[in-house]
């Protein structure tokens, strides 16, 4: 008896097939919606996380002021930072592997006739080994070139496009505002951040050199700490803060005038956005489903209406109430459930267009996508089940009269 329901319930589906998809779209709109803003959402979390994972493994960053993870204005009254305060956190924290002071301010560099607003960084190799970046040519800094302050830098991949193009940088000398330096070494790209920040375009001095020929003072605006493997970062943090206001004279009830942040601060933030935004785009997209239910139990009662006589002819000839319930309830499930799978190719099309241009993973969750298909057939259930009462209890005598 079902399978002749579904037989029945396919030929009234196509015989009118437009009205049929009209019937649906509010359906394949919203399942189409859903898995695509669910699937961009998984995408950029997952694109956070690597972000995140490209920092540096157990990495801690300390900045003066507060609200930089806020991106309020940190530093803007409170003291900067010295190579003192970084070299006391190395020897006094055990947990602390490595340290490195970083400084940096945007200067155009130039190279010929090429030119590029960029980011200018003072550090050392310890950076380097902290951030994990990778030489793709040439060398880091040598002992001496950090200490004497030697005119010699490192360039990332982006500004090396901008002024080389395809060339080899090494050895050739560029100019970072009105300082000329001796390009030694190049490194290994690490692209776009999850919110496009591109993390290759900048150059690297020995941060003497930064102090002297660029800021024109010696402080440093941040240390990039790595901690050590097996080691708590919670408990590093701790130790860190503690010794800042020990170092900054910071008196007990007074407020910190700098942060101590680690990197899954920064990726919590980063998800917690995304959730955020997937979540309110997903439950606009979920009332497309709602919009669509109320549609198919309006054709539904008009195609009762349309077929009251069909539906008398079989109650007449011996099919039973429950019968004609079947087959319209089939019919109105068949139809959400239609809406369903066209929605779920819609928006995995979607979303493989969204992640490619959002330069994110395409992450599809099978979950999802199972769950989406089981809601629209539930709608069709629900919906479709007074429009097929209706049609079960029709009195056959009336319903013969019909014209």
């Amino acid at each position: 008896m079902l399978i002749e329901a579904v037989r029945l319930a396919v030929q009234a589906i196509f015989r009118n097939a437009l009205r049929s998809f009209l019937t649906v779209l509010g359906i394949v709109i919203g399942v189409a919606s859903v898995i695509a803003m669910v699937t961009v959402g998984q995408g950029s979390t997952e694109q956070v996380a690597s972000d995140v994972e490209k920092l540096g493994a157990n990495v801690v960053i300390v900045v003066p002021g507060q609200d930089a993870m806020r991106g309020g204005p940190h530093g803007t009254t409170a003291p900067m930072f010295s190579t003192r305060i970084n070299d006391t956190v190395k020897a006094r924290v055990a947990a602390v592997a490595v340290s490195a002071p970083i400084s940096q301010t945007r200067e155009r560099v130039i190279f010929g006739n090429a030119n590029r607003l960029s980011d200018v960084v003072g550090t050392d190799n310890r950076y380097f080994e902290a951030a994990r970046w990778e030489v793709a040519a040439g060398r880091l800094f040598e002992p001496g070139e950090i200490q004497a302050g030697r005119a010699v830098c490192i360039v990332g991949e982006t500004l090396r496009q901008a002024l080389f193009g395809a060339g080899d940088p090494v050895g050739a000398s560029v100019r970072i505002g009105a300082v000329s330096c001796r390009v030694i070494g190049l490194l290994r790209s690490k692209g776009a951040s999850t919110f496009g920040a591109d993390q290759d375009d900048f150059v690297i001095l020995p941060l003497a050199t930064f102090h002297r020929r660029i800021a024109g003072n010696a402080d440093v605006q941040s240390l990039f700490v790595s901690v050590r493997d097996g080691a708590s970062i919670d408990a590093a943090r701790e130790d860190i803060t503690a010794l800042m206001r020990e170092l900054r004279r910071i008196g007990p009830g007074e407020e910190d005038d700098f942060e101590v942040l680690d990197t899954r601060q920064f990726a919590l933030m980063l998800t917690g956005i995304t959730d955020v935004l997937t979540g309110l785009l997903s439950a606009v997209a979920a009332v497309s489903l709602l919009v669509g239910g109320i549609g198919i139990m309006n054709i539904m009662l008009v195609s009762v209406t349309e077929r009251t006589r069909e539906i008398g002819i079989r109650l007449a000839i011996g099919a039973r109430a429950r019968d004609v319930l079947t087959q319209f309830l089939v019919e109105a499930i068949i139809l959400s459930m239609l809406g369903g799978v066209i929605g779920i190719l819609m928006g995995l099309g979607l979303a493989l267009a969204g992640a490619r241009w959002l330069a994110v993973p395409f992450s599809p969750d099978p979950g999802v996508v199972l769950l989406s298909f089981g809601f629209s057939a539930f709608v069709g259930i629900v919906f479709g089940f007074f429009p097929a009462r209706r049609a079960a209890r029709l009195d056959p005598i009336e319903a013969l009269r019909h014209e």
